[in-house]
């Protein structure tokens, strides 16, 4: 499914030229054919928020006989015609495709960082992936992190990436980078360098090389005074900064929002452990957003940012038909009793 994905995003890219704008069609796409399920969610989830006061009534009277309060519960479900597992699909959807956008846009990072590397490894500017305030699509939005490649960056990409870019170079690149490795940091560079345990040295004397490079060293530098001590960690902000922190925030945000405006059903007796644990997750899910797309590439981070907001756009829009559909319900009914 990776590799469909990324097919998908490639073919997009082809037609618009940017990655950054290919990922926001792609995702418009994948909330589009999502549609209908959330649709189907958010009807069932009103029913059953209709149904509460019934499941309330049967969960006090077989509170001691949980195998009929199981029956009687199937049998309300079957009787107001809904599936209790509909609400969840849209997620059950929703988290394979996460996973594979995740890995198939880490995929097309790890090719274009390694050839952002080469490129320097040459002694030339390396050619930026951008997207309105982001500078490289492939490292993330933010000050304390560089436009250029990182090692943090390039000791996640795994051997089977740098032996497809290195295989595909043509072997005048490909000699110019061996020299530059070799004179710089003494490291006799080959395809064998990325395998086995000998990956993360090849990549540390990449690394090492890069950094003897004025040009490079430039990007990379901190600029004095602007450093944050955390409790966990030290942040610096870089020259070459690669953008501004914008796209972690806001999916903390919409993330928050999305968590806030999810629809609770009430129940009755509802235990503290309950509450607790609902609080919880609302803050948990945000927090855990801020830091996977602090530390993800700007690419993924704008996949999370754009299905946040498409999804709450729709949910807005479906709420919306939804109070019009059942205010004409009620408005006919009334009629036809009068």
């Amino acid at each position: 499914m990776n590799e469909f994905l990324k097919s998908i995003l490639d073919g997009i890219y082809s037609l618009v030229g940017n990655y950054g704008w290919s990922i926001v069609l792609f995702t418009m796409l994948i909330r589009l054919v999502l549609m209908p399920f959330d649709y189907k969610s958010r009807v069932s989830m009103r029913k059953t928020t209709k149904l509460q006061p019934q499941i309330n009534a049967l969960q006090k009277k077989y509170a001691k006989d949980q195998e009929k309060l199981n029956q009687k519960m199937s049998e309300l479900y079957r009787k107001e015609k809904i599936n209790p597992l509909s609400s969840c699909l849209p997620m059950l959807l929703t988290l394979p495709i996460l996973y594979a956008m995740f890995a198939a846009m880490r995929m097309i990072a790890n090719e274009q960082l390694i050839q952002q590397t080469f490129s320097i490894l040459q002694g030339h500017e390396p050619v930026l992936e951008g997207w309105l305030w982001v500078k490289n699509v492939w490292m993330p939005d933010s000050p304390f992190a560089a436009a250029w490649p990182s090692l943090d960056m390039l000791r996640q990409v795994p051997a089977d990436i740098w032996h497809k870019v290195l295989s595909a170079m043509p072997a005048e690149t490909l000699q110019a980078v061996q020299q530059t490795v070799s004179s710089l940091a003494g490291y006799e560079l080959t395809l064998e360098s990325f395998a086995g345990n000998e990956l993360q040295s090849a990549i540390s004397a990449i690394a090492n090389a890069m950094t003897q490079m004025p040009g490079y060293v430039e990007q990379v530098s901190t600029v004095p005074g602007f450093s944050f001590n955390l409790i966990l960690t030290t942040l610096n902000v870089v020259k070459g900064y690669n953008g501004f922190f914008i796209l972690p925030i806001v999916s903390a945000v919409s993330q928050y929002l999305m968590t806030v405006l999810q629809p609770v059903t009430p129940t009755e007796g509802a235990n503290s452990s309950a509450s607790t644990t609902g609080n919880f997750m609302k803050w948990f899910f945000p927090l855990f957003s801020l830091w996977i797309c602090s530390t993800s590439n700007a690419s993924f981070s704008i996949y999370w940012v754009t299905s946040n907001l498409i999804a709450m756009a729709q949910t807005y829009g479906i709420n919306k038909y939804l109070d019009m559909k059942e205010k004409r319900t009620a408005t006919i009914g009334e009629g036809t009793v009068k």
